[in-house]
């Protein structure tokens, strides 16, 4: 691919709780990756991917924002002469596939760019959340800003709440046994539709107070182990997330995978929780023992993200 490549994202932690101001961690994850190009000749998938950037400058011809301004004029010229946007990130997997196509967007028509290579002030960073929140808005309805954030910047990013966002340095890998993984449910997931029945759940008093003590807090130990490289910990904090989501999430689990979602936490061969929004596309696993995951999940496809 030529041109800038802008990497898929995985959301470590934090899923449903950044909405609501809690932490998260996200890293880049450039197994998968996607770039603005032109053909004279469009067909198939390029074809659709140009149709859809026709409404998506529309949608940014409607934008009145003081933050930004944008290049609208050579955007619109080169949809014209055929620009479409090459990506292999799978949509609708929860991991970013519209933030990577809105980060790419950004780098090539927003006037005044923030850019990688300078000072990134947590203003500066704050600011192109903002940015890319109103950006990414076009496809899901609400956005937090932070998947094409961390396709932009291709740095992990830690939030500490919706005005406090930072780069964070994870520990390295490790040739160790444990390891991050990817489940394919082998569906697609609406995010705006697992999105909404959130929304809903939280007009519940109890469901508010569980995410509030049970979930955001639990979700801010596993951060903390992982950025402090405390694996023992970590897999304890995890198991405990993967019962909290398993227990208080079950619509954004695909019913196929509730039953290998409690066989995880009896046999503590693995644990899942949701990537992203949920509803299908990617489930997050954690293991201490790779080897042992891949044989209780023989029938799944599994992708490595991070070994410990």
């Amino acid at each position: 691919m030529k041109g800038p490549l802008f990497y898929a994202k995985i959301l470590l932690f934090g899923e449903y709780g950044i909405i609501k101001d809690s932490k998260g961690l996200a890293i880049p994850f450039n197994a998968y990756r996607g770039a603005l190009k032109t053909s004279e000749q469009l067909s198939g998938k390029a074809k659709e991917s140009n149709k859809n950037l026709v409404k998506y400058y529309n949608y940014l011809n409607t934008l009145n924002s003081n933050l930004v301004v944008f290049n609208l004029p050579a955007f619109k010229t080169d949809i014209d002469n055929g620009m479409y946007f090459d990506s292999s990130i799978p949509q609708g997997y929860g991991v970013g596939s519209s933030g990577a196509l809105v980060a790419s967007i950004y780098d090539k028509y927003a006037a005044d760019k923030i850019t990688v290579l300078e000072n990134l002030t947590r203003d500066k960073l704050l600011k192109l959340k903002q940015v890319f929140s109103l950006m990414e808005s076009f496809f899901h309805g609400k956005s937090s800003g932070l998947d094409p954030l961390n396709s932009y910047l291709s740095l992990p990013i830690l939030i500490n709440s919706k005005d406090n966002v930072e780069p964070a340095g994870i520990p390295s890998q490790k040739e160790g046994k444990g390891a991050v993984f990817l489940l394919d449910s082998e569906q697609i997931g609406e995010t705006e539709p697992m999105v909404n029945i959130f929304m809903n759940k939280m007009k519940n008093e109890g469901f508010r107070k569980m995410i509030s003590e049970e979930f955001a807090t639990t979700t801010d130990a596993c951060i903390e182990d992982f950025l402090q490289g405390d694996v023992k910990s970590l897999f304890g904090n995890v198991k405990s997330l993967s019962k909290i989501v398993l227990k208080n999430f079950k619509p954004m689990i695909p019913n196929a995978f509730h039953k290998i979602w409690e066989n995880g936490i009896l046999t503590n061969d693995y644990y899942l929780k949701l990537c992203g929004s949920g509803g299908g596309g990617y489930i997050l696993g954690f293991t201490e023992d790779y080897e042992k995951a891949q044989k209780s999940l023989q029938d799944y496809k599994l992708e490595l993200v991070y070994r410990f």
